[in-house]
Protein backbone atom coordinates (compact mmCIF):
# COMPACT_ATOMS: atom_id res chain seq x y z
CA UNK A 1 0.00 0.00 0.00
CA UNK A 2 1.76 3.39 -1.18
CA UNK A 3 1.93 6.12 1.63
CA UNK A 4 -1.11 8.21 0.42
CA UNK A 5 -3.38 5.08 0.51
CA UNK A 6 -2.51 4.30 3.89
CA UNK A 7 -3.40 7.37 5.16
CA UNK A 8 -6.43 8.00 3.26
CA UNK A 9 -6.98 3.93 5.00
CA UNK A 10 -6.65 5.32 8.45
CA UNK A 11 -9.28 8.26 8.38
CA UNK A 12 -12.22 6.35 9.16
CA UNK A 13 -10.68 4.41 11.90
CA UNK A 14 -9.18 8.01 13.51
CA UNK A 15 -12.55 9.80 12.92
CA UNK A 16 -14.65 6.96 14.81
CA UNK A 17 -11.48 7.06 17.73
CA UNK A 18 -12.25 11.00 17.62
CA UNK A 19 -15.90 11.05 18.54
CA UNK A 20 -15.32 7.41 20.91
CA UNK A 21 -12.98 9.89 23.16
CA UNK A 22 -15.91 12.55 24.41
CA UNK A 23 -13.82 15.32 23.93
CA UNK A 24 -14.78 18.55 24.43
CA UNK A 25 -15.57 20.94 21.57
CA UNK A 26 -11.29 22.07 20.96
CA UNK A 27 -11.35 25.02 18.89
CA UNK A 28 -8.40 27.54 18.71
CA UNK A 29 -9.09 29.91 21.56
CA UNK A 30 -9.48 33.47 20.53
CA UNK A 31 -9.92 34.64 17.06
CA UNK A 32 -6.56 35.04 16.07
CA UNK A 33 -6.42 32.39 13.79
CA UNK A 34 -9.46 33.38 12.12
CA UNK A 35 -10.17 34.16 8.34
CA UNK A 36 -8.00 34.92 6.04
CA UNK A 37 -5.03 32.79 7.62
CA UNK A 38 -7.18 30.06 8.48
CA UNK A 39 -7.80 29.92 5.04
CA UNK A 40 -4.56 30.02 3.33
CA UNK A 41 -2.44 28.35 5.73
CA UNK A 42 -1.15 28.97 8.80
CA UNK A 43 1.30 31.03 10.66
CA UNK A 44 4.66 30.05 11.00
CA UNK A 45 7.08 32.00 13.44
CA UNK A 46 10.43 30.21 12.83
CA UNK A 47 11.81 27.56 9.97
CA UNK A 48 14.60 25.29 10.66
CA UNK A 49 15.78 24.38 6.94
CA UNK A 50 17.82 21.35 7.59
CA UNK A 51 17.83 18.76 10.37
CA UNK A 52 18.07 14.87 10.76
CA UNK A 53 16.95 14.47 14.38
CA UNK A 54 13.38 15.94 14.25
CA UNK A 55 11.88 12.74 12.41
CA UNK A 56 13.87 9.73 12.41
CA UNK A 57 15.47 8.33 9.13
CA UNK A 58 14.58 11.76 7.59
CA UNK A 59 15.98 14.37 6.15
CA UNK A 60 13.50 17.10 6.98
CA UNK A 61 12.89 21.26 7.49
CA UNK A 62 10.97 22.03 10.64
CA UNK A 63 7.91 24.93 10.54
CA UNK A 64 7.67 26.21 13.93
CA UNK A 65 4.30 27.30 13.96
CA UNK A 66 2.57 29.85 16.31
CA UNK A 67 0.38 29.46 19.33
CA UNK A 68 -0.01 27.10 22.31
CA UNK A 69 -2.56 27.10 25.14
CA UNK A 70 -0.44 25.67 27.80
CA UNK A 71 2.28 27.33 29.60
CA UNK A 72 4.87 24.52 30.35
CA UNK A 73 7.55 26.24 32.57
CA UNK A 74 10.57 24.08 31.14
CA UNK A 75 9.40 25.34 27.41
CA UNK A 76 12.42 26.37 25.22
CA UNK A 77 10.30 28.33 22.71
CA UNK A 78 8.35 31.03 24.70
CA UNK A 79 8.12 32.96 21.70
CA UNK A 80 5.80 30.82 20.08
CA UNK A 81 2.82 30.72 22.32
CA UNK A 82 1.30 33.51 22.20
CA UNK A 83 -1.43 33.36 19.12
CA UNK A 84 0.35 36.58 16.83
CA UNK A 85 3.34 38.23 18.28
CA UNK A 86 3.58 41.87 17.68
CA UNK A 87 6.29 43.25 15.28
CA UNK A 88 7.99 45.16 17.53
CA UNK A 89 9.53 42.10 19.79
CA UNK A 90 11.11 40.76 16.39
CA UNK A 91 8.66 38.62 15.29
CA UNK A 92 9.93 36.65 12.48
CA UNK A 93 6.82 35.15 11.23
CA UNK A 94 6.34 34.36 7.61
CA UNK A 95 3.59 34.37 5.12
CA UNK A 96 2.61 30.92 3.79
CA UNK A 97 3.12 31.66 0.30
CA UNK A 98 6.58 32.47 1.40
CA UNK A 99 6.96 29.00 3.07
CA UNK A 100 5.56 27.13 0.53
CA UNK A 101 8.30 28.96 -2.43
CA UNK A 102 10.88 28.30 0.41
CA UNK A 103 10.10 24.44 0.27
CA UNK A 104 10.00 24.38 -3.37
CA UNK A 105 13.63 25.03 -3.55
CA UNK A 106 14.41 21.97 -1.09
CA UNK A 107 12.87 19.45 -3.49
CA UNK A 108 15.39 17.28 -3.98
CA UNK A 109 16.98 17.79 -1.01
CA UNK A 110 14.53 16.84 1.90
CA UNK A 111 12.57 13.61 2.28
CA UNK A 112 10.19 15.38 5.13
CA UNK A 113 8.79 18.67 6.54
CA UNK A 114 8.21 18.44 10.10
CA UNK A 115 5.22 20.55 11.55
CA UNK A 116 6.14 21.80 15.46
CA UNK A 117 5.49 24.42 17.55
CA UNK A 118 4.39 25.76 19.71
CA UNK A 119 0.97 23.23 19.16
CA UNK A 120 0.66 23.18 15.95
CA UNK A 121 -2.80 21.64 16.09
CA UNK A 122 -4.09 25.28 17.67
CA UNK A 123 -4.34 26.21 13.85
CA UNK A 124 -7.34 25.16 12.40
CA UNK A 125 -5.51 25.34 8.82
CA UNK A 126 -3.30 22.97 9.88
CA UNK A 127 -5.07 20.85 7.64
CA UNK A 128 -4.95 22.62 4.13
CA UNK A 129 -1.05 23.34 5.26
CA UNK A 130 -0.38 19.81 4.98
CA UNK A 131 -2.03 19.09 2.27
CA UNK A 132 -0.34 21.90 0.37
CA UNK A 133 3.28 20.33 1.68
CA UNK A 134 2.43 16.80 1.03
CA UNK A 135 1.21 18.00 -2.97
CA UNK A 136 5.41 19.25 -2.87
CA UNK A 137 6.31 15.90 -2.65
CA UNK A 138 7.26 15.75 1.05
CA UNK A 139 6.34 13.19 3.73
CA UNK A 140 5.06 14.70 6.94
CA UNK A 141 5.46 14.84 10.66
CA UNK A 142 4.03 16.25 13.12
CA UNK A 143 5.23 17.13 17.12
CA UNK A 144 2.38 17.66 19.12
CA UNK A 145 1.31 17.38 22.71
CA UNK A 146 -2.30 16.64 21.77
CA UNK A 147 -4.02 19.84 22.85
CA UNK A 148 -6.86 19.73 20.38
CA UNK A 149 -7.67 16.42 20.05
CA UNK A 150 -10.60 16.61 17.56
CA UNK A 151 -8.03 18.48 15.22
CA UNK A 152 -5.35 16.00 15.52
CA UNK A 153 -7.71 13.11 14.23
CA UNK A 154 -8.87 15.61 11.36
CA UNK A 155 -5.11 15.54 10.79
CA UNK A 156 -3.42 12.15 11.58
CA UNK A 157 -4.57 10.57 8.08
CA UNK A 158 -2.46 12.81 6.71
CA UNK A 159 0.75 12.55 8.22
CA UNK A 160 3.51 9.70 8.14
CA UNK A 161 4.84 10.18 11.74
CA UNK A 162 4.34 12.05 15.46
CA UNK A 163 6.26 13.10 17.70
CA UNK A 164 4.26 13.35 20.96
CA UNK A 165 4.92 14.77 23.81
CA UNK A 166 3.43 13.33 26.96
CA UNK A 167 3.83 16.01 30.10
CA UNK A 168 2.92 13.75 32.71
CA UNK A 169 0.13 11.31 34.56
CA UNK A 170 -2.50 12.59 33.16
CA UNK A 171 -3.83 13.71 36.54
CA UNK A 172 -0.96 15.57 36.87
CA UNK A 173 -0.83 17.57 34.09
CA UNK A 174 -2.17 20.84 35.28
CA UNK A 175 1.15 20.73 37.51
CA UNK A 176 3.09 21.15 34.11
CA UNK A 177 0.81 23.37 31.78
CA UNK A 178 -0.70 25.31 34.38
CA UNK A 179 -3.97 24.13 32.94
CA UNK A 180 -6.45 22.47 34.19
CA UNK A 181 -8.18 19.81 31.94
CA UNK A 182 -4.87 19.76 29.85
CA UNK A 183 -4.35 16.02 30.90
CA UNK A 184 -7.61 14.72 29.89
CA UNK A 185 -7.32 16.28 26.26
CA UNK A 186 -3.44 14.61 26.07
CA UNK A 187 -5.04 11.25 26.93
CA UNK A 188 -7.78 11.31 24.17
CA UNK A 189 -5.12 12.44 21.52
CA UNK A 190 -2.68 10.16 22.62
CA UNK A 191 -5.19 7.13 22.31
CA UNK A 192 -6.07 8.67 18.75
CA UNK A 193 -2.76 8.26 17.95
CA UNK A 194 -2.18 5.05 19.13
CA UNK A 195 -5.25 3.57 17.39
CA UNK A 196 -4.13 5.56 14.21
CA UNK A 197 -1.69 3.14 12.79
CA UNK A 198 0.64 5.86 11.99
CA UNK A 199 4.31 5.52 13.07
CA UNK A 200 4.86 7.44 16.32
CA UNK A 201 7.42 8.06 19.35
CA UNK A 202 6.00 9.02 22.92
CA UNK A 203 8.70 11.51 24.20
CA UNK A 204 8.74 12.76 28.17
CA UNK A 205 10.89 15.96 29.46
CA UNK A 206 11.98 14.58 33.02
CA UNK A 207 11.87 17.29 35.49
CA UNK A 208 12.99 15.69 39.02
CA UNK A 209 10.13 18.88 40.64
CA UNK A 210 7.62 17.95 38.05
CA UNK A 211 8.11 14.24 36.89
CA UNK A 212 9.81 11.90 39.51
CA UNK A 213 10.29 8.37 39.45
CA UNK A 214 6.96 7.72 40.90
CA UNK A 215 5.29 9.57 37.77
CA UNK A 216 7.21 7.78 35.17
CA UNK A 217 6.39 4.36 36.55
CA UNK A 218 2.98 4.87 36.43
CA UNK A 219 3.08 6.57 33.35
CA UNK A 220 4.83 3.23 32.28
CA UNK A 221 2.21 1.40 33.41
CA UNK A 222 -0.47 3.54 31.50
CA UNK A 223 1.53 3.10 28.36
CA UNK A 224 1.69 -0.80 29.17
CA UNK A 225 -1.99 -0.98 28.67
CA UNK A 226 -2.30 1.80 26.11
CA UNK A 227 0.61 -0.73 23.99
CA UNK A 228 3.02 2.04 23.43
CA UNK A 229 6.32 0.33 22.56
CA UNK A 230 8.93 3.48 21.69
CA UNK A 231 9.11 5.93 24.70
CA UNK A 232 12.29 8.70 24.66
CA UNK A 233 13.36 10.78 28.20
CA UNK A 234 14.66 13.49 27.54
CA UNK A 235 16.07 14.82 30.73
CA UNK A 236 15.57 18.70 31.38
CA UNK A 237 17.86 20.97 30.35
CA UNK A 238 18.32 24.54 32.74
CA UNK A 239 19.48 26.31 29.94
CA UNK A 240 17.16 28.57 28.26
CA UNK A 241 14.41 28.10 30.78
CA UNK A 242 13.00 30.97 32.17
CA UNK A 243 11.35 29.13 35.39
CA UNK A 244 13.55 30.06 38.24
CA UNK A 245 11.96 27.51 40.17
CA UNK A 246 12.41 24.55 38.03
CA UNK A 247 16.49 25.62 36.95
CA UNK A 248 17.31 25.87 41.11
CA UNK A 249 15.67 22.39 41.33
CA UNK A 250 17.46 20.94 38.68
CA UNK A 251 20.39 23.22 38.29
CA UNK A 252 22.84 20.58 36.54
CA UNK A 253 20.21 19.31 34.36
CA UNK A 254 18.19 15.62 35.20
CA UNK A 255 19.71 12.48 35.25
CA UNK A 256 18.00 9.66 34.46
CA UNK A 257 18.96 6.42 36.79
CA UNK A 258 20.21 3.10 35.33
CA UNK A 259 18.03 0.76 37.76
CA UNK A 260 14.67 2.95 36.66
CA UNK A 261 15.43 2.98 33.20
CA UNK A 262 15.38 -1.14 33.54
CA UNK A 263 12.04 -0.96 35.79
CA UNK A 264 10.59 1.33 32.50
CA UNK A 265 11.95 -1.27 30.34
CA UNK A 266 9.99 -4.05 31.62
CA UNK A 267 6.56 -1.90 31.11
CA UNK A 268 7.44 -0.39 27.51
CA UNK A 269 10.13 -2.46 25.16
CA UNK A 270 12.03 0.86 23.44
CA UNK A 271 12.79 3.43 26.66
CA UNK A 272 15.69 5.20 25.42
CA UNK A 273 17.21 8.96 26.91
CA UNK A 274 17.99 11.50 24.29
CA UNK A 275 20.05 14.22 26.04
Amino acid sequence: MTEARAVTAAAPRVAAAARASGAADDDAPGGAFAGDEAARGVIVGGITPFTTTDFPGRLAAVLFLQGCPWRCGYCHNPHLVPARRDAEDGSREQAWDDVLAFLRGRRGLLDAVVFSGGEPTAQPGLAGAIRDVRALGFAIGLHTGGAYPRRLATVLPLVDWVGFDVKAPASQYPLVTGIDGSGTAALASLRLVGDSGVAHEIRTTVHPALVPDAALLRMAGDFAELGVRRWVLQPFRPAGCGDAFLVAAAAGGASIDAGLLERLRERVPEVTVRG
